[in-house]
């Protein structure tokens, strides 16, 4: 079961203790990175390209409730969809 990542205008809540902020996230990810070595053969990534990222589960960290998260609207999400703030 694959579950939607938040947006600018989502968030995820907990649908059995309403938590919206504590969250355990199990997700696979297909990278390129670039990778530097330095003359000693210590390495670090200096460029990540993700190709691809599903969100495997999500576990609510209050009551440890697994997959019982839905997308909820963020507060004054609708203000950002409606355009420009009113200016007065």
């Amino acid at each position: 079961m694959t579950i939607a990542a938040p947006t600018a205008e989502t968030r995820w809540r907990c649908t059995l203790c309403g938590n919206l902020t504590r969250f355990d996230v199990t997700r696979s990810s297909r990278v390129i990175d670039f990778l530097h070595f330095d003359l000693s053969g210590d390495s670090k990534v200096e460029e990540t390209q993700v190709l691809s990222e599903t969100i495997e589960s999500v576990r609510c960290r209050w009551c440890n409730a697994v997959d019982q998260v839905e997308l909820v609207a963020r507060p004054g999400a609708e203000e950002l969809t409606d355009g420009a703030p009113e200016q007065g």
